[in-house]
């Protein structure tokens, strides 16, 4: 029997990546008749949850990184993240409503106190940064989808008048100037309850939308608050569930007007109930068309997939590393990738696409990125993590299923999908130190691969 006659027209390729090489392309593996027991068995007739995309997030740092390139070594970057069918082909992203931890500073777009019409209302200092960003992945993704969520409100809508709820860390020598007794408490809500400032925040947000519409740009979805249970040192702003269902209920109706979707979130807890709070509230549950979790949120999104199976669930910020950019981290975030596909996300956000070398905002935390530049000779270079996102973004199409990888034999590793266009992706983990061989079975057929030592490899089967 030929292997034609076993699977016909299945071509396979596979891609792998370790410490010192990335992105090799391995010898193709053949089909040929199943004859004993697999390491691993696709199962495309056990589905999951369909794939939005992947992204990451645009940053006022970042550009201003990228902007120390060259024309042309930018240009190929923007390419290799946002180009469909070239690098990792980005195709879900997002961006802050005014300042967050990796702005230049603090910034609103309306800072006159009690400017409840929002007649100062302007993202005129978005023109430096945010907008030709953005317009830059746009030029090579016309169809990004881009959805938004603020990490804190004018600081005159908040209980404490500032941009920041927590102190500087111990040994930061960086004074955001916030005195003791406008620290903020997670459990709290510092945005004023008051139904006026409600309704101008809501105005806020559709003023934001409309604003960057007029640039060409649009916004698909926002969420009401980056990570509302922390008060950081940083832009940040404590709610509580019941202050987010008051404030979507006003918020909801508003952004229907505009074709605008509402997620809940960020939400940075292991704490379903937080959106099972929301979603209850007769006023505000029928907006909520999604939800979106990061960091310890992790431990809440398959309960929340159990909670509202009708919800789309986005993992809305990949843990964000310590500026070092190393073989650990890039381990470390497969985990987190597999954690969350397997926990039910529909979609998957990185958090700063390009930083300086060190990766240190403007609040004294170092961070991971997907490119590093080096200020000294303006040369970048791509991480560890961007390798590991390619992995799965080149492969892993835009509506694309998860699919059973079924392993009995300790080979459980990997994630798998199969694309709109009928092709199989399999993204596998070798964490030991030694090759490891492994038998792949689909549809009555195998074949053989042998990973390399700590190495994460994807092989992709093409549609029949």
């Amino acid at each position: 029997m030929s292997d034609t006659d076993v699977v016909p027209n299945r071509r396979i390729s596979w891609v792998s990546t370790d410490r010192e090489r990335a992105w090799i392309e391995m010898p193709a593996p053949r089909f040929a008749p199943a004859t004993g027991m697999p390491n691993v068995l696709l199962r495309t007739d056990r589905r999951h949850q369909t794939v939005e995309g992947f992204g990451v997030c645009f940053n006022e740092l970042g550009w201003r990184a990228l902007s120390r390139l060259g024309d042309a070594d930018r240009a190929e970057i923007f390419d290799e993240l946002f180009a469909p069918g070239r690098g990792t082909g980005f195709s879900v992203c997002r961006m802050p409503v005014g300042a967050n931890d990796f702005s230049t500073d603090w910034y609103s777009y309306d800072e006159v106190d009690g400017d409840l019409d929002l007649e100062h209302f302007s993202i005129e200092h978005d023109r430096a940064s945010l907008i030709p960003y953005i317009h830059e992945a746009l030029r090579r993704r016309p169809d990004l989808k881009l959805w938004a969520s603020p990490w804190s409100p004018p600081s005159w809508m908040k209980t404490n008048g500032h941009y920041a709820a927590a102190l500087p860390w111990r040994g930061n020598d960086i004074d955001n100037g916030l005195r003791p007794d406008q620290v903020g408490a997670e459990g709290t809500d510092m945005m004023i309850q008051e139904p006026r400032y409600l309704a101008a925040y809501a105005e806020y947000f559709a003023r934001f939308v409309e604003a960057y519409r007029a640039e060409g740009i649009d916004i698909s979805m926002v969420m009401p608050q980056n990570e509302f249970n922390s008060p950081q040192v940083f832009p940040s702003c404590t709610w509580t569930p019941e202050g987010l269902a008051r404030f979507i209920a006003v918020l909801g109706p508003r952004m229907r007007e505009l074709g605008v979707d509402v997620f809940f979130g960020t939400q940075e807890r292991p704490a379903p109930e937080h959106l099972a709070t929301v979603l209850a509230d007769p006023d505000a549950g029928p907006f909520v068309s999604g939800a979106g979790f990061q960091w310890a949120g992790k431990g809440a999104i398959a309960d929340a997939h159990r909670i509202a199976p009708h919800l789309s669930l986005y993992q809305t910020e990949q843990e964000c590393g310590d500026g070092r950019n190393d073989w650990r981290f890039a381990r470390y975030t497969w985990s987190l990738m597999k954690r969350f596909f397997e926990a039910g996300a529909n979609a998957y956000t990185y958090w700063n696409l390009a930083l300086d070398e060190g990766g240190v905002s403007r609040w004294g935390w170092a961070q991971n990125s997907l490119v590093v530049v080096d200020p000294e000779t303006n040369g970048y270079r791509y991480t560890h993590e961007f390798f590991v996102m390619k992995h799965l973004a080149h492969h892993v199409q835009a509506g694309a299923t998860r699919i059973d990888a079924f392993s009995w034999t300790g080979h459980e590793n990997q994630l798998a999908f199969e694309n709109p266009d009928g092709s199989i992706v399999i993204v596998m983990q070798n964490d030991l130190a030694d090759e490891m061989p492994v038998t792949i079975a689909l549809d009555g057929a195998a074949f053989d691969v042998v990973l390399p030592a700590d190495s994460f490899s994807t092989i992709h089967i093409a549609a029949a």
